[in-house]
């Protein structure tokens, strides 16, 4: 079975690093900041989105690829899809404006949603098989 909704998501997810790995760097060069947070608040809202953003969205986008391959429909796919991308807007604008705050918890939520739907799928879909 091909896998043909999950690379839209990869693709979305790898373009949507971008900004977020940009405006590290580049709070680096205006602090000169070349290691760690050096004290900074805003780069380290910064990083910790960044960070969170690639602790979280591999994994989700694996367990995605997963339970396609292993026939989840299309619906649950783009649902999943559509609360991990709602999730991630929400923690990485409430950390980047505040570092704290309910969008953050709302994101962490959502992306923990859409985890636990495409794996708890792909470990269903799999024992069915043995």
């Amino acid at each position: 079975m091909p896998i043909i909704i999950t690379p839209i998501f990869v693709g979305l997810f790898v373009i949507a690093q971008v900004p977020l790995t940009w405006i590290v760097g580049m709070r680096r060069v205006q602090t000169g900041i070349r290691f760690l947070g050096g004290g900074d608040d805003t780069l380290l809202r910064r990083m910790r989105a960044h960070g969170n953003y690639t602790e979280t969205v591999p994994i989700a986008l694996l367990a995605m690829g997963c339970a396609e391959v292993l026939g989840m429909p299309s619906a649950a796919l783009w649902s999943g899809g559509a609360l991990l991308v709602a999730g991630r807007i929400a923690h990485a604008t409430q950390i980047l404006r505040t570092g704290w705050g309910l969008g953050r918890s709302v994101g962490m939520v959502l992306t923990f949603l859409a985890m636990l739907e495409f794996g708890a799928w792909s470990l269903w879909r799999s024992f069915l098989q043995l």
